[in-house]
């Protein structure tokens, strides 16, 4: 146990940084930190209401400053109503982040979310095998489970507090 946990730590290790570093960057996605702007241009359909144009350029709440002829302004953009084109201002993580956190988020349309099927199953493995790293009885042992159980504990409190 001991030695397939040990090889498995050193070839899950790169998953694991990634996997906490797009985790960390993750918490911060409700905000502009780390993000760079982008101008992006596009021709949509003409006429659009500004619910379907908020879904089309992936804006939520989006909300029309003012309109001044066929045009609609938002904030960090415009769009045309007659021709359709609208010019935006896009928020981006650098592309590396990007992916990670795509990696991160990944679910069953994603091609990558076996990887995380996988990496969830190995570090189920790791809470599990780590029970057998010392021998029970021993007070390492016992002190681990009081560990364990805090942590169990302050989790529970936190997601039902």
């Amino acid at each position: 146990m001991r030695i397939i946990h040990r090889y498995l730590g050193f070839f899950l290790a790169g998953i694991m940084a990634i996997y906490a570093l797009s985790g960390v960057v993750l918490i911060f996605r409700n905000t502009d930190f780390l993000k760079q702007d982008t101008v992006a241009e596009r021709t949509l359909k003409p006429n659009l209401e500004v619910e379907q144009l908020g879904k089309e350029i992936r804006q939520r709440n989006l909300r029309v400053i003012k309109a001044k002829n066929d045009i609609l302004f938002f904030e960090g953009g415009e769009y045309n109503r007659q021709t359709g084109l609208v010019t935006y201002i896009k928020k981006e993580l650098p592309y590396v982040l990007d992916k990670m956190t795509h990696l991160h988020k990944a679910n069953t349309n994603a091609p990558l979310f076996w990887l995380n099927i996988i990496f969830g199953f190995c570090l189920l493995f790791f809470v599990i095998s780590s029970f057998w790293m010392f021998i029970p009885g021993t007070s390492v042992f016992r002190k681990g489970l009081i560990f364990t159980a805090f942590g169990v504990i302050l989790s529970l409190v936190l997601l039902f507090v």
